[in-house]
């Protein structure tokens, strides 16, 4: 093996399963909302038995499994099990619903899927393609015809000893597919080896990380928010905290109920913690580290009030972590500075480097093989227009300054980002294009009082009907994740178009919110999320 790459007892799960338990086995891993704690012997003994589980249901070494679970015991023991035998951990969002469900699990190839009880009813909205068994969790359920069913307490008391793989699992294997919003298309599968996931978040990248840090994981485990940064404490020899999802009002309680020093919030997150009214037990908590993407105002003022340092990172599914700050900045918008893993370059349309104080678009070229993601599953042509040239494109607008510091200036895509979530407008175009007095439709995003986006929908209605924005959004809140429904809708007779007939986006983000746009939460019609842990 070459000698630039971890070995696989850093950077496997596996190896790195049974390292820990034989160093540190009395040791702390994971703790939950319930209380319960997990030592790492105990992590071990639950993995090997949720894998031999798995196999005894057909899963082999490098098959995909599909995971549509909430954070929690479950959500941790099935990515464990399904790294520990070398299969190929597959996660979906728990908003997913209708077209979008629909195409992740064409896409996965999967013939397994683990998912929560309240969210199985809407398998049987959409076509199942190779999917033929199902493992339900949370308690019992009629499931779609065509999937045979298996309880998840079931088929751990019936689980034996799991079967070594094939083959070692190297750094370099498949690890996961992570889906990520589409931009121009439905969404992309992201292939992670298990050293791309090490590599984004190892002791180098962040090293303000601290192997006896408790990192609460209150982004899902299908994004990298959560399951890459669980792989990372895994590898540090660190500990987890598993929490169902972030809450401004909870958020410091559960902190010191599972006596977590580090976490990532997303910058909205900073931004209603710090709006939040001053307590005398601001600073009575134990969290040391926060990472904050991206830095707002409010998060340049969360180490003042709350006595927890900050720093800031560029990341996306697809990299490394190629850009992290120092601690505590204090410019909006800083990205931070390059990494020395990966080359950094801000480039024109034509990939023409551009001088520092220019903004472009930022490429990144790995100094080690396996460093970043290696393509987009089953989509050759957008894997090969993310690498041109030899570089991956992120798609983001980034300027540097003479001292080496980056910037964030915008998304180049064609994307939107609320509440940390990033969505794809065509999606959004395509289910609300479904509506029959819909004719067009254009998905733009709209500045948030919150920070980030709001969605909002421009329509050109069939002729001779009337849209009914009430009525449009009763009609998408079963179609799509709750999450992109959108807040502000604006009708006109027709759409702008450019001289090739697309239509023209540019115009309708300048003019945002018009007078004659309809707002959903104006109208009282506030959406919350509808899957388990919420």
């Amino acid at each position: 093996m070459p000698d630039l790459l971890p070995p696989p007892d850093r950077c496997v799960t596996r190896d790195v399963l049974h390292r820990h338990a034989h160093e540190r086995g009395r040791e702390i891993f994971a703790v939950f909302d319930s209380g319960e704690c997990w030592t790492w012997a105990e992590t071990l003994g639950h993995t090997r038995r949720a894998g031999s589980a798995l196999q005894q249901l057909g899963v082999g070494q490098d098959d995909h499994v599909v995971v549509w679970l909430p954070n929690g015991r479950e959500a941790l023991l099935a990515y464990l099990a399904i790294c520990y035998i070398g299969a190929v951990y597959v996660p979906i969002n728990t908003g997913y619903r209708g077209q979008l469900l629909a195409h992740v699990i064409e896409n996965s190839n999967a013939r397994l899927i683990l998912a929560h009880r309240d969210l199985v009813p809407r398998l049987s909205e959409v076509p199942l393609a190779r999917l033929e068994r199902i493992v339900v969790c949370g308690g019992q359920c009629a499931v779609p015809a065509g999937l045979e069913p298996f309880g998840f307490d079931t088929v751990l008391a019936a689980a034996g000893v799991p079967r070594d793989p094939g083959r070692a699992i190297m750094p370099w294997d498949l690890q996961s597919i992570i889906y990520t919003s589409g931009t121009t298309g439905p969404s992309k599968g992201v292939m992670s080896s298990y050293f791309h996931a090490w590599n984004g978040m190892n002791e180098e990248a962040w090293s303000p990380v601290r192997a006896d840090d408790r990192f609460l994981i209150n982004l899902p485990m299908f994004h990298i928010g959560g399951s890459f940064i669980v792989h990372a404490m895994l590898c540090r020899g660190g500990s987890v905290a598993m929490n169902p999802g972030f809450r401004t009002e909870e958020f410091w309680d559960v902190v010191r109920r599972t006596g977590s020093t580090a976490v990532f919030l997303l910058g909205v997150m900073c931004n209603f913690l710090v709006k939040q009214p001053p307590r005398p037990d601001d600073r009575s908590h134990g969290l040391r580290i926060a990472f904050t993407v991206p830095l707002t105002e409010e998060a340049v003022q969360f180490p003042d009030r709350f006595g927890t340092g900050i720093c800031t990172i560029f990341n996306m599914t697809e990299v490394n972590t190629p850009i992290i700050s120092g601690p505590n900045p204090r410019t909006p918008g800083l990205a931070g500075q390059a990494r020395p893993a990966n080359r950094l370059r801000i480039v024109d349309e034509h990939d023409i480097e551009m001088p520092d104080g220019s903004v472009g678009e930022l490429v990144i070229r790995p100094e080690l093989p396996w460093a970043l993601n290696h393509g987009y599953y089953r989509d050759p042509e957008a894997t090969v227009r993310a690498w041109r040239n030899g570089w991956f494109h992120t798609g983001d607008a980034f300027r540097r300054d003479p001292d080496g510091s980056y910037h964030f200036v915008d998304r180049l895509k064609d994307a939107i980002r609320r509440r940390g979530e990033n969505i794809s407008s065509f999606e959004i175009e395509v289910v609300v294009s479904d509506h029959p007095s819909v004719r067009e439709c254009a998905a733009i995003p709209v500045a948030s009082e919150h920070g980030e986006d709001e969605v909002m929908v421009v329509l050109a209605p069939q002729p001779g009907a009337v849209i009914d924005p009430v009525e449009l959004i009763e009609f998408l809140r079963p179609r799509m994740a709750h999450f992109m429904v959108p807040r502000y809708v604006r009708v006109m007779d027709s759409l702008p178009r450019t001289p090739t007939e697309k239509v023209q986006k540019t115009g309708l983000r300048q003019a945002g919110v018009t007078s004659d746009t309809w707002d959903r939460e104006a109208a009282g019609i506030r959406l919350r999320r509808d899957h388990p842990g919420s």
